[in-house]
């Protein structure tokens, strides 16, 4: 079902059973598959491709040449019908590649809003993505990764399968991460060291001082000190005064796993 108000270019291809929302643009030589559903004002600029299972919110703009909703690159995969989602206003850039989920994993791939996934960025399956999360250049995300909101990966950037990157963290570019990677935090290094906070990011949210004095505490406390690394950061919870930021990196790091963390 196509929307009277939609613009389709003549070369385009639209599978029956796609469904083309309001205002939507589909440009030259673009390929819409039969289980793609676009919502309103949604642009697929000239080869770019839409298919499999896949919604996309409002707004977002699918550039040449990128393929959104392909099958997973996974050998266990064996054909089930599995989604991909895509939020409202994302920036999908050339040749930049995002994947359907897994039966194995959870069937759907989702990604939030307000995210620019730059040149030949992938994402792989069964990733969850959050919101105004930035994708550099070349940068990869393995299969099952879960990435927070306000995340930022560097240009030529590995993210591993499973791995957990928390809220406002940033990945230097050309970077390696093998593990999850806390909250905030400044991770650089060809096989990703963590560096400290991400002292920009916190500013230009508008975070507090006293709150990036406590992460600063924390982190030197999560460093220090006696018993293994759980153990000082369970001592950290429950000495913590009040800082959101401090229990938010705490949750993190006492919830489930299955990379380990980097650690200072």
């Amino acid at each position: 079902m196509i929307d009277p108000s939609a613009t389709v270019h003549p070369s385009a291809v639209i599978e029956d059973g796609a469904v083309i929302g309001a205002g939507c643009t589909i440009g030259a030589f673009a390929l819409i598959g039969s289980d793609v559903t676009l919502a309103a004002n949604v642009e697929v600029r000239n080869h770019g491709v839409v298919t499999g299972w896949t919604s996309i919110g409002e707004g977002t703009v699918v550039h040449p040449f990128a393929v959104v909703g392909g099958p997973p690159q996974d050998l266990k995969y064996r054909g089930a019908k599995t989604q991909l989602i895509v939020g409202k206003n994302n920036r999908i850039r050339e040749g930049a590649t995002l994947n359907t989920g897994t039966e194995d994993g959870g069937g759907v791939t989702r990604v939030g809003d307000n995210c620019l996934c730059m040149t030949g960025a992938h994402v792989g399956h069964d990733v969850q993505v959050g919101n105004n999360v930035i994708m550099a250049n070349q940068a990869a995300l393995a299969g099952h990764c879960q990435i927070a909101d306000d995340v930022i990966i560097g240009g030529l950037s590995g993210i591993h399968q499973w791995v957990r990157i928390g809220r406002g963290a940033i990945i230097g570019a050309v970077t390696m991460v093998t593990a999850d990677v806390l909250p905030h935090a400044l991770i650089q290094g060809p096989r990703g060291e963590l560096a400290g906070l991400n002292l920009v990011g916190l500013k230009r949210r508008g975070v507090s001082r006293d709150d990036i004095n406590a992460l600063r505490v924390a982190l030197q406390s999560m460093k220090d000190g006696d018993g293994s690394f759980q153990d000082r950061v369970r001592r950290i919870a429950e000495e913590n005064s009040g800082s959101a930021y401090v229990r938010e990196l705490t949750d993190f790091v006492l919830g489930a796993t299955d990379r380990g963390y980097l650690t200072p």
